[in-house]
């Protein structure tokens, strides 16, 4: 028999494995992204897990490659990998609508994964979300010197904030980032989006999560500024809030799902074959209930 902490192993085409924990319940179900260099154990996850229990929720959560108990290096991963993990888990390890709750990075893994399944994503909660980190955070962060070593040498140490040991950016990660940087334009998703942000984040600006309200097309958009709050939003009022603002965006679905067909759930985007990541976006009305 599995230990209940043994994790599940998704097999990719590649022969990869993906370690995950998913936890059977109504929809829509929630999947939980982690931060860069984190994993499914840490404390959000778990705190969303048992609130999902409690609730009667499907809950899902993953090691991305290179991260905790799944395959792989962490320096040879790429947000393009991390989001066809993301997108992998999706297809293959829930069923129907999901919110995605995207830490940190998993708040940029969360927008790639819904551009690339709009009918299947119902809602997205960002916390300290942070979209282009790898340009706007890293290589932007970094002094001529340091972007010199990294080209040449197609890696650089950083130090960790958290006492971790430093970590290895690899030019890979900075220029592969580019081709998925969301900022700059448009962000085609119209579905409920909540965004917790501490303003004392020292990773993250807080101005990052309303430029991000401000690129997304949706007008279900709502941003809580913390005053003090720091990036890792792990202390006890910081799961609090969590808790309480997946279940605003849950019963929202939950009595949205009643006014309209099934087929509707979701953020839709109009397709731009052109562009990977889809700009224009399409508002489904409904209308009042008699």
């Amino acid at each position: 028999h599995l230990m209940p902490d043994t994790p599940k192993i998704l097999t990719r085409d590649d022969g990869g494995t993906i370690a995950y924990h998913r936890m059977p319940g109504k929809a829509p179900g929630v999947v939980f992204l982690t931060g860069f260099k984190s994993d499914m154990t840490g404390s959000k996850a778990l705190a969303l897990e048992e609130f999902c229990r409690n609730r009667g929720q499907a809950f899902l959560r993953f090691d991305y490659t290179g991260h905790g108990q799944s395959s792989g290096a962490f320096e040879d991963g790429t947000i393009g990998q991390w989001a066809d993990d993301a997108i992998l888990a999706l297809d293959r390890l829930s069923d129907g609508p999901q919110v995605l709750v995207g830490s940190s990075m998993g708040g940029w893994i969360m927008l790639l994964c819904a551009l690339a399944r709009p009918g299947r994503v119902a809602g997205l909660l960002g916390i300290a979300a942070a979209p282009d980190f790898t340009e706007e955070l890293i290589w932007r962060g970094l002094d001529d010197a340091a972007r010199g070593e990294l080209t040449r040498r197609g890696v650089i140490e950083l130090a960790c904030d958290y006492g971790d040991p430093p970590y290895a950016i690899t030019r890979t990660l900075i220029e592969e980032g580019r081709d998925h940087l969301l900022l700059g334009g448009p962000i085609g998703l119209t579905c409920p989006v909540r965004l917790l942000q501490g303003m004392a984040d020292d990773d993250v600006p807080w101005r990052t999560a309303l430029r991000l309200a401000d690129r997304l097309a949706g007008d279900d958009i709502e941003v809580t500024l913390i005053k003090g709050g720091d990036h890792r939003q792990s202390e006890p009022r910081d799961l609090e809030r969590l808790r309480r603002t997946l279940d605003g965006l849950l019963r929202s679905e939950e009595h949205t799902s009643e006014l309209q067909s099934p087929a509707h759930i979701g953020c839709p985007p109009l397709l731009d074959k052109k562009n990977k990541h889809s700009r224009a976006s399409s508002v489904v009305l409904l209308s009042p209930p008699l």
